[in-house]
């Protein structure tokens, strides 16, 4: 296998490994000799998936986890220790989309989730796995952003200050551990063609979506995953707080 993807014997934790990016991403670096820990508050449908991956040989622990509880990510760093010794790589993938609403009729209940959910949840998943991987001298964490994490997004107030706060989380993360030999990075998607995208917005909008990338087209899962594989590949050892966009060239508008 070439070197830049061969992630033989890697111990990567994946959460909201349930379905789209993470279930893709947990498949992905199973073919290519990880060892997986991967969780979503879907407990059931998540156990399908690692049942799944378990059935083509590769080594993985499947476990129910709502990122939003601290000890709920404190118990999936510790399950991975317990089973596999170390954490190499971590992907704080697990989120969630609000109803689109306006600015001014967004609710605190829908900002609390929001940042519950996609804000808390991926602190909580950087403070253990960090903790570890300090242990270790030795480290790579993805956190999974948003366009909407990079500029204004309208209709998602509450998601776009979520994902902000992300990009946040990550380059001050970067930085406080670059030194330790952990990498930080995040990855800001478009619209892509996922659950969460498909259950909001049926196929009139999503062609709106679609003709405000210069590509005309929304992304497709497995070209975001790949991109994720790329930066978390054992061959890219020196970037660190990066949040790069695969956006069909919106940012470059």
């Amino acid at each position: 296998m070439d070197s830049l993807l061969d992630f033989q014997s890697k111990v990567v934790l994946i959460t909201g490994a349930a379905q789209g990016f993470g279930k893709l991403l947990a498949q992905e670096f199973a073919q290519r000799g990880a060892r997986l820990v991967i969780s979503d508050v879907k407990e059931d449908a998540v156990m399908k998936v690692g049942e799944d991956i378990n059935a083509n040989g590769a080594e993985v622990v499947a476990m129910g986890c709502d990122v939003s509880k601290s000890e709920d990510c404190k118990a999936m760093v510790d399950k991975a220790v317990e089973v596999f010794g170390r954490v190499d790589i971590a992907v704080n993938n697990a989120g969630i989309a609000p109803a689109m609403s306006p600015l001014h009729l967004t609710d605190e209940a829908t900002m609390d989730r929001q940042f519950g959910v996609n804000v808390k949840g991926v602190q909580f998943g950087m403070r253990f796995q960090i903790e570890q991987m300090l242990k270790q001298d030795s480290g790579a964490i993805l956190n999974v952003s948003s366009m909407a994490g990079l500029g204004g997004a309208p209709m998602v107030a509450s998601y776009s200050a979520a994902k902000h706060a992300v990009v946040g989380l990550t380059k001050t993360g970067a930085v406080e551990y670059a030194a330790s030999n952990i990498r930080i990075n995040a990855i800001c998607p478009f619209f892509t063609l996922t659950n969460m995208v498909t259950d909001m917005a049926d196929d009139d909008l999503q062609s709106t979506f679609a003709r405000r990338a210069p590509m005309k087209r929304l992304a497709e899962p497995k070209e975001v995953v790949a991109t994720i594989l790329l930066m978390l590949s054992p061959a890219n050892t020196y970037m660190t707080g990066q949040c790069i966009a695969v956006c069909g060239g919106v940012s470059a508008m």
